[in-house]
This record gives C-alpha cells, structure tokens and sequence, in this order.
C-alpha cells in the first residue's frame, strides 16, 4: 500500500497564532490593569485560553504522529479530533461564559470606570493588527489545504482539519471581538457612560460561546467518523465503473484523520472475468490512489453475489 506525502494541515497557523496570543494576551492585561475596561478583561481572558488551546493542538498533533500498534492498528490520528473538542470546550467556558459573567456583573452593577482610555484603545489597536496578520496566515494555508477550490463556507464545512477550523474561527472572533472592544471603549471614554464598554464584553462572550457550540458540533461528528465528502466518494464509485464488474453492492468510507481514509468495498464479478479477480483489484486500488496523491487510502475490497435483500441483510 503506498502512503501519499502527508500535509502538516493547520500546523503553520497553529505557531502563528500562538506567538500572536502571547503578544497580545501580555498587551490585554497591561491594559486592563490600567484601565479597569470590562471588554479588555473579556478580551484578555480570551487570549489567555487561545493560547492554552493552541498548546493543546500542538500537542493533539503530536499525538496523531504516533505509529501504528496492536491496540491502535490505524495509529493515533484521530487525537487531533479528542483534543481539538476540548479546545471548543475550554473556548465556551474559559473565553465564553466566563467573558459573560463578568461583562454582565459590570452590566448590572455599573460602577467601574475607564481610565487611561488613550492607552486602552492604542492596546487593542496592537491587538487588532497581530490578529490580522494570524487571521491572514490561516486564510493562507485554508488557500494551501482547498484542493478543491470551494468556496470559503463550504470548504470549512467539508473540511477535516479540525485544527484549521479552530484557529479559523478563533481569529475572526479574535478580530470581531477586537472591534467590539473599540467601540464599546471609544463610546464609554465620550460618552462618559460605561455601559457600552460593559455591553460589548458581554457580546465578545457570547460571540465565543457561539463560535465554541458551531466547533463542537463539527467535532462531535469528526470522531464519531464521517464519510468521505460527496465529490470524493463520487470519484471512488467511478474507479469501480468497469467492464468487469457486474455490480457495485456496496462501498462505505470513513476518514481516520485529515489526511486518511479508510475505504470499504463490495462487488459483484461478472462470472467469465473471475480468474482475474486478484489483477481487477489491484487495478481498480491503483486508480483510486492516483487520483487523491493528497490522501493515504486504505483500501479493502470483497467479492460477493447480490442479492436483492442484502441492504435488508446489512442493517438487520
């Protein structure tokens, strides 16, 4: 079985954002302390649990390189998956309902004050733009992983790289949230009231907690095992469109990681071609391979008569 040239998938931006989270968690808590701000708080708490995110992405990543053993003969890939659902998790409490409780304490109780405004709004400035730049560098290696070309949306959706997902949407909160943190701290400082500051902590929070619920969701569905997307499974069924084959009965995949999948099939051989049935395979293996160099493919396939019930017979 040949293995294709694994992609390091997500990793770059993975670095990129961490460095990025370091730099501006350390500037967000400057601020604070200076400041007292209610959405500096939320944002400083914010990249304090991006950065403890990315360290467990790097290492998930680390985790998935493990070979194979006689416990896990597919090897470990999937760690990617376990850690990135306890990314989303610590993203929904940690940055989330966190963020939220405090933003609403200062909500109802408004009795803080913004001090040292200029510096403030300088802090996040910074922010903004080395979230900008991680954002970038994420939109560049989505760009590198969409062999495809699909659009933005579909690609995130189809995708398997649950490390770029998360440093995806962790940016564009970042970013999102950053703006929010402006102008709720710009109408505080004219307005001389603090409820703005306060309200735009509590929608950083709930931004968080959203984008954590859509990355669970994905996640859930990742280790549970999905299939191959349909455009790929559509080029699997085609490989077994052959003169030889009287019937394709049954083809099922499931990806083991990113970068793997695990490719069952049944199939029916027309009667004067079953001396050859060892070549058909090999063949029909060969094909497929060749056309997903970005894949390393399992790929394991039955001979069998149909029979008119044997859906029946499968899920029975």
């Amino acid at each position: 079985m040949s293995e294709k040239k694994t992609n390091k998938g997500g990793m770059k931006s993975v670095i990129a954002a961490l460095g990025a989270n370091i730099l501006v968690a350390i500037s967000k808590f400057v601020g604070y302390t200076l400041s007292g701000s209610a959405a500096m708080l939320n944002e400083s708490i914010h990249s304090v649990v991006d950065c403890g995110n990315q360290i467990l992405l790097l290492i998930g990543n680390n985790r998935a390189k493990h070979a194979a053993t006689k416990t896990h003969p597919f090897g470990e890939a999937r760690a990617k998956y376990f850690f990135s659902t306890i990314v989303a998790m610590m993203l929904f409490f940690g940055g989330g309902a966190l963020g939220i409780m405090e933003a609403a304490e200062k909500l109802f109780h408004p009795g803080h004050s913004i001090e040292n405004t200029e510096l403030v709004l300088a802090i996040l400035a910074f922010g903004l733009i080395v979230e900008s730049f991680s954002l970038r560098v994420a939109f560049k290696e989505i760009h590198e992983l969409n062999h495809e070309k699909l659009p933005l949306y579909t690609f995130l959706k189809e995708s398997r790289h649950s490390e770029i997902l998360i440093i995806f949407a962790e940016d564009t909160c970042a970013v999102i949230g950053l703006l929010l943190a402006i102008s709720g701290t710009a109408l505080s400082h004219f307005t001389g009231n603090p409820f703005f500051d306060a309200f735009s902590g509590l929608l950083i929070g709930i931004l968080l907690c959203l984008a954590a619920l859509f990355l669970a969701r994905e996640f859930y569905s990742l280790i549970v095992g999905e299939s191959a997307t349909e455009a790929d499974e559509a080029i699997f069924r085609n490989a077994f469109s052959r003169n030889e084959i009287q019937r394709l009965i049954d083809i099922k995949t499931i990806h083991l990681s990113p970068e793997e999948i695990l490719l069952t099939a049944k199939v029916e051989i027309k009667v004067e071609q079953e001396h050859n049935v060892h070549e058909i395979i090999n063949d029909i293996e060969r094909k497929i391979r060749s056309q997903f160099p970005h894949y390393k493919i399992y790929i394991y396939i039955e001979t069998d008569k149909f029979q008119e019930n044997y859906k029946a017979k499968e899920l029975s």
